[in-house]
């Protein structure tokens, strides 16, 4: 599949979302979903693999969001705390896939107290809010960060190629803004304006590390 491929067919999927969404369709929520996150995982298959460990463990990670997507469009507490541990799970299949190819020197960077700085006061603003979800949350919050300083210590120690790892980066800087968007429509203000931001944020997050995977050496 080609970049213009998965634009053609992503973005009136994506409308469809936000305009089911803004109507409070959950049919038509589930069948957009479940279409465009089908649509990313098959990206990622049907690129070359010239990394076949990084492939798999970043196709482990765009199925698991697949099924978390399909947990959460069903609206249930229940639902959601399933969903949860399915992109919890599949941020740590990205840890993996970053991490398979970094040398532990390479994890050590400038700002990365900051980074971690980032996701304490996050969790600190959600945390008035939590009630019994303040353990999952904290433990998300934790490994998304720990996906996103994956990434940039992939990208930092050079030893991906180098549009693998840019875009790898890229995508998650954007599906950790995505996740913000998340936790403020479930626990602080809900509101269309999270998803009409949330969720493009996160499909061009999977997308980006979808086509990450058929990048071969420069």
């Amino acid at each position: 599949m080609s970049w213009l491929t998965a634009l053609l067919a992503g973005l009136p999927l994506l409308a469809g979302l936000l305009w089911a969404e803004r109507g409070n369709s959950p049919g038509r929520i589930l069948a957009c979903k479940t279409s465009l996150s089908l649509l990313f995982v098959l990206a990622a298959f049907t690129q070359p693999h010239p990394l076949p460990g990084y492939y798999a463990l970043a196709l482990a990670g765009l199925i698991l969001g697949l099924l978390g997507d399909v947990l959460l469009a069903l609206k249930t507490k229940a639902a959601f705390k399933a969903g949860l541990a399915a992109f919890l799970l599949g941020h740590l299949a990205y840890v993996a896939a970053f991490g398979l190819y970094t040398e532990p020197m390479h994890w050590v960077l400038p700002g990365v107290l900051l980074l971690w700085a980032v996701a304490f006061l996050v969790f600190r603003w959600l945390k008035p809010h939590l009630g019994d979800m303040r353990v999952p949350v904290a433990a998300y919050v934790i490994v998304i960060t720990l996906m996103l300083w994956a990434a940039w210590a992939a990208l930092w120690g050079g030893q991906l190629p180098a549009w693998t790892a840019r875009l790898g980066l890229a995508g998650a800087v954007c599906f950790y803004l995505s996740d913000i968007f998340v936790a403020r429509e479930r626990f602080v203000t809900p509101g269309f304006a999270n998803r009409l931001w949330g969720l493009p944020l996160y499909y061009v997050g999977q997308f980006l590390i979808a086509f990450s995977v058929g990048q071969g050496p420069a």
